[in-house]
């Protein structure tokens, strides 16, 4: 299943790059930017003592933005949307289930701990950019906040050479938000999400909140 989702994103991604046009042309007036697909480096932040950040990790997204343009010149516009992401991420913090009670501990007898999450995606951004009516390329600034769905959850590891897997925690927050921002020239363009919510709610380990949040920065491509 995460190969397909992958492979739908390279096939948005090599849309992307190969495509002749990079703005939609409506008469006077015209939209930009309609389709999005970012590949991003991620983190888990904020992760409670003695537990480290998360090793290797990454994200993907794809989905469409509706472009509502607020000024004659096209140059400044909102934008509101919906798409799919998937994370994947190497962490620390071993969580389990039991009985629909999430909990919380860490171990130097994992070997493997991995976390998988599918979402909905629903993006709010503000714009400006340099294009026109018949400018393709052209520099763009973008922010706005992202608010995601959760779908499935799965936090796996093997302990001792005994492999765990727990699907949709009940202590993983199912509706979160954070700030994005992405700034660039034609289709290359620098992405960067923060989450404002942490991932779980009401998790504690050793008596310490568990306030971790999502950080995710890479690139963001354009289309239509």
């Amino acid at each position: 299943m995460d190969k397909l989702f992958f492979s739908f994103f390279l096939l948005i991604f090599t849309a992307n790059i190969y495509s002749q046009k990079d703005s939609l042309q409506l008469g006077d007036r015209y939209a930009d930017d309609q389709i999005y697909a970012a590949i991003t480096y991620a983190q888990f932040d904020s992760q409670p003592s003695g537990v480290t950040k998360s090793s290797f990790s990454y994200a993907v997204s794809t989905g469409f933005l509706k472009d509502i343009i607020l000024n004659k010149k096209g140059s400044f516009s909102f934008a509101l949307g919906v798409g799919y992401g998937f994370d994947f991420f190497n962490h620390d913090l071993k969580v389990s289930e039991i009985n629909n009670s999430t909990f919380f501990d860490t171990s130097e007898n994992i070997s493997s701990n991995v976390f998988k999450a599918h979402n909905l995606e629903f993006p709010l951004e503000i714009r400006w950019r340099t294009s026109t009516a018949k400018r393709y390329e052209f520099w763009r600034i973008y922010t706005g906040v992202k608010f995601l769905y959760n779908i499935s959850n799965t936090f796996q590891f093997t302990e001792n050479e005994t492999a765990y897997k727990y699907k949709d925690v009940s202590a993983y927050r199912k509706l979160q938000y954070g700030l994005t921002f992405s700034a660039g020239y034609t289709e290359f363009n620098a992405y960067l999400f923060y989450s404002l919510t942490p991932v779980f709610e009401k998790g504690t380990i050793n008596g310490e909140n568990i306030d971790t949040r999502v950080l995710k920065f890479g690139l963001i491509f354009y289309l239509l």
